[in-house]
């Protein structure tokens, strides 16, 4: 729905001058709004540009609460807490502090497929965009990944958006409706910023949920307990759509050890999970629920299986970067709490140098133990603090070392091992972000 400000709600205050602050503030502007953005740290010098270029008031370095407590609404970054003194002073004073995702809500009509969970949201997104792509149907890619939905509707708007959605954008949303919820699993992650209590999480997630209705799609693992007893405290109006390996759900979809049964629509079909692009038993939950999604947008039983079959995958998600003298190094940086990096040590069937480490967000390493008991014969620690690590697996493993080196990696395996990144911890201690950690291992690698 389209909203037209009056005079007196014409000036909108954006904490935070990223992907999503920037993007805001360019379709706030589009809509008539005054626009003052504000960032507490520095401002890369690709935003301040295309700040710049568009004529829109900002500072960087400060908040000015003058300023910013005066606008009508305010729209923070996610990656803002709620505790910040700004933002409890403006809902102190009463002024609406919501997320680019609810502000950008109200300029699209079109429908929305949004994904969220703990772990494999950014392949089931990816995932479920290419399918909808290849099935020729106008769709937009946003939130996470790519662009900010925000920013791409200041340029136009789309038929459908597929939408990766982290707990911390769900908790800015007051009237976001998606016609299609993915949840993907809900496991420990963040709870730093939840007060390190699992249910305040866990209720975030459900935020996706909220405002849906009978006529909208609630697509769910139903192999994962915190869902399961969530949704018998919660009331979903959405139709159930779960999904699981060995389950007896009649609807959504079920695999067993060699197929995938489709059971939502009219005409059910079954598929090979040796026909799927991405394997693994975690892979197996992120296809099944795409292909989900796809069908109750009517896309053809043909196109999915095609679209599951050659999907390329996602980069920093047990990414293949090099074989070396016979040692395999893979890439899952994406791996940034205890569930991804178990996902990535149960897929694994070689020996593994583990490179773990960063900044714990409240870990508990007990649920890796059996994997690293089994499969682990060496720990690279990388991170400013390594005690809780090492603390954990010393005398579970030949080896744990302290080291920001991959050259270390490889003079620890031999012929046939793998070598995994797979952090389990933010990436902030030492680098930008996951992304850039990623990258930099990956040439770090190529320079063997």
């Amino acid at each position: 729905m389209t909203t037209t400000p009056t005079n007196s709600q014409r000036l909108i205050a954006i904490l935070g001058s990223g992907e999503s602050g920037v993007g805001a503030a360019l379709l706030a502007q589009k809509h008539g709004y005054e626009v003052f953005v504000s960032d507490f740290g520095s401002i890369k010098d690709k935003y301040k540009d295309q700040l710049q270029k568009a004529g829109i008031a900002f500072e960087e370095g400060k908040h000015t609460a003058e300023r910013i407590l005066s606008a009508s609404e305010i729209i923070k970054s996610p990656g803002i807490p709620e505790k910040v003194a700004i933002v409890k002073e403006a809902k102190q004073k009463g002024i609406p502090v919501i997320d680019e995702l609810e502000f950008a809500s109200r300029y699209s009509q079109g429908k929305v497929i949004a994904i969220t969970g703990s772990n494999g949201k950014t392949t089931t997104t990816l995932l479920t965009y290419h399918i909808l792509s290849k099935a020729g149907l106008n769709v937009g890619l946003a939130g996470n990944v790519g662009q900010s939905w925000a920013l791409q509707l200041a340029e136009g708007d789309k038929d459908f958006w597929v939408i990766e959605i982290s707990s911390f954008q769900l908790d800015g949303t007051v009237n976001f409706r998606p016609h299609v919820a993915i949840l993907t699993n809900i496991t420990p992650d963040h709870l730093d910023r939840y007060e390190y209590k699992m249910e305040n999480y866990v209720a975030s997630k459900f935020q996706v949920v909220k405002n849906m209705q009978a006529n909208d799609f609630f697509i769910y693992n139903a192999q994962d307990t915190e869902t399961l007893n969530k949704m018998k405290e919660v009331s979903v109006k959405a139709q159930l759509l779960p999904f699981g390996i060995h389950t007896n759900n009649t609807t959504g979809a079920v695999a067993n050890d060699n197929e995938i049964s489709f059971l939502n629509h009219n005409n059910p079909f079954n598929m090979s999970i040796h026909e799927l692009a991405l394997q693994g038993k975690h892979n197996l939950h992120n296809s099944m629920a795409s292909a989900i999604a796809a069908r109750v947008l009517d896309i053809r039983k043909e196109i999915i299986r095609e679209s599951l079959s050659d999907f390329q995958g996602v980069e920093h998600r047990l990414e293949f970067v090099a074989n070396v003298h016979g040692i395999e190094f893979v890439n899952d940086s994406k791996a940034t709490n205890i569930n991804s990096t178990w996902y990535a040590l149960e897929s694994v069937t070689k020996p593994v140098v583990w490179i773990v480490g960063g900044v714990d967000k409240g870990n508990d390493y007990t649920e890796l133990m059996p994997l690293v008991k089994q499969k682990v014969k060496a720990i690279i620690c990388l991170g400013t603090d390594n005690a809780k690590i090492i603390n954990a697996f010393e005398g579970m493993v030949d080896k744990i070392v302290e080291a920001r080196s991959v050259q270390l990696g490889y003079d620890l395996g031999t012929n046939g091992d793998m070598v995994l990144l797979s952090p389990a911890c933010a990436s902030f201690d030492l680098f930008e972000n996951y992304e850039d950690r990623g990258r930099q291992f990956k040439i770090a690698v190529k320079g063997l």
